[in-house]
């Protein structure tokens, strides 16, 4: 956890290609309507987009402890 709280400007850099891959595909796999790669290619972009959200997320992350 400590990692992505220490290194910001690596953790940016990761937000940003993988938001930008991550469109360029889902709209990529958009134009092929019709065909199953499309919708791979569309399944792949949210892939990136999620994994954006997870390491932007991660530095906030609290740790639980049981009771």
């Amino acid at each position: 956890m400590g990692f992505w709280k220490e290194h910001t400007i690596l953790r940016m850099v990761l937000i940003a290609v993988l938001f930008v891959v991550g469109l360029v595909a889902v709209y990529s796999g958009w134009r092929m309507t019709g065909k199953l790669g499309g919708l791979g290619i569309m399944v792949a972009g949210t892939g990136f987009l999620v994994a954006a959200l997870w390491i932007y997320n991660k530095p906030f992350e609290r740790t639980h402890r049981k009771k």
